[in-house]
């Protein structure tokens, strides 16, 4: 009964919400996009093998009975999550899980989403020097920054969009200053993509409302064969691991304390990843935690490191 009236209450204030938006022809620099396609190359992590026993769907998603353990409390690499900025398929209003969107263009950004890429840039700096002023960092040895991302159109082209901002002068040089080695080729990640919304893909976005409410009350729930909030969990876990063992982040003389990875992903997989990575109670709760296009965070390991909690509300079409 109470999944019942809370699902009731958010749907209505879903539709209430609810706009359509008109679609505008794409109007970006082909100039620009050309010399970001070739500076950058998708490399792939799925190299290093997963030796998850877990059973999975048709659709490739774990069956999972249970959250999975806590992350090692001592990664090596620094994380920071970025959300995917403004994509054609937040401005039509509908859901985009699919999972052949892994190898297609649709849904990609905006001209918008393109700025609040590139403008993500000057926010991950902004983050990295704080973290160097509160001398969480011993000193200013050089670090090398590698950006992983789902293999979704909107998330690459948002790695790809951040990677030109950090070229832009102003950037260049705060990067310089803090002895930011930019690695010039973006990881393609599986285990980034966005979550699997099952029957409810490419449906309107207040349909949100049918699963967000049973997440906070059960992590477990597979209702309209969505992806649980368990086995997201799952997959992340599996991902940093991966990430954080790969020889690419093998400790030299110039990285002994580690890489900064920045991970570029979906609203839904990184609040996920952030309330699971703080050790949350209830990870299903992410919702009230929700990343702005082109929001980037560090992705802390306690829980006092999690933003304010705001109320479930319904997204708008176009964010």
């Amino acid at each position: 009964m109470k999944i019942l009236i809370a699902t009731s209450l958010l749907l209505l204030n879903f539709v209430r919400g609810f706009n359509t938006f008109q679609r505008y022809p794409m109007t970006i620099n082909p100039n620009t996009k050309s010399r970001i396609r070739s500076s950058v190359t998708a490399l792939s992590s799925n190299e290093i093998s997963s030796e998850s026993e877990l059973e999975k769907t048709k659709d490739g998603v774990y069956i999972c009975k249970e959250m999975p353990p806590s992350l090692p409390a001592d990664l090596k690499n620094t994380y920071y999550l970025l959300r995917h900025g403004q994509s054609w398929g937040n401005v039509e209003g509908v859901i985009s899980s699919a999972r052949s969107l892994a190898t297609s263009e649709k849904h990609g950004l905006t001209p918008l989403g393109y700025d609040q890429g590139r403008a993500s840039a000057k926010e991950l700096l902004k983050l990295v020097q704080q973290k160097v002023q509160k001398s969480e960092v011993s000193d200013n040895k050089p670090k090398r920054v590698f950006f992983y991302s789902s293999p979704f159109a909107r998330a690459r082209q948002t790695a790809e969009a951040c990677l030109e901002g950090l070229s832009f002068d102003n950037n260049k040089k705060t990067a310089s200053e803090l002895n930011l080695n930019i690695q010039d080729d973006m990881i393609i990640e599986d285990g980034l993509m966005e979550r699997f919304f099952g029957n409810l893909d490419d449906q309107a976005i207040h349909t949100y409302a049918y699963v967000w409410p049973k997440d906070m009350l059960d992590p477990l729930h597979v209702g309209f064969e969505v992806e649980s909030v368990a086995a997201v969990s799952t997959r992340l876990r599996e991902t940093i691991l991966k990430i954080d063992q790969s020889p690419v982040h093998d400790s030299t003389d110039d990285n002994s304390e580690g890489d900064i990875v920045i991970l570029t992903s979906h609203a839904d997989v990184l609040q996920i990843m952030q309330l699971y990575a703080a050790g949350a109670e209830n990870v299903g709760k992410f919702s009230s935690y929700r990343f702005t296009n082109g929001e980037v965070r560090e992705m802390g390991r306690t829980v006092d490191t999690l933003p304010e909690p705001q109320p479930l509300e319904p997204p708008k079409a176009g964010t």
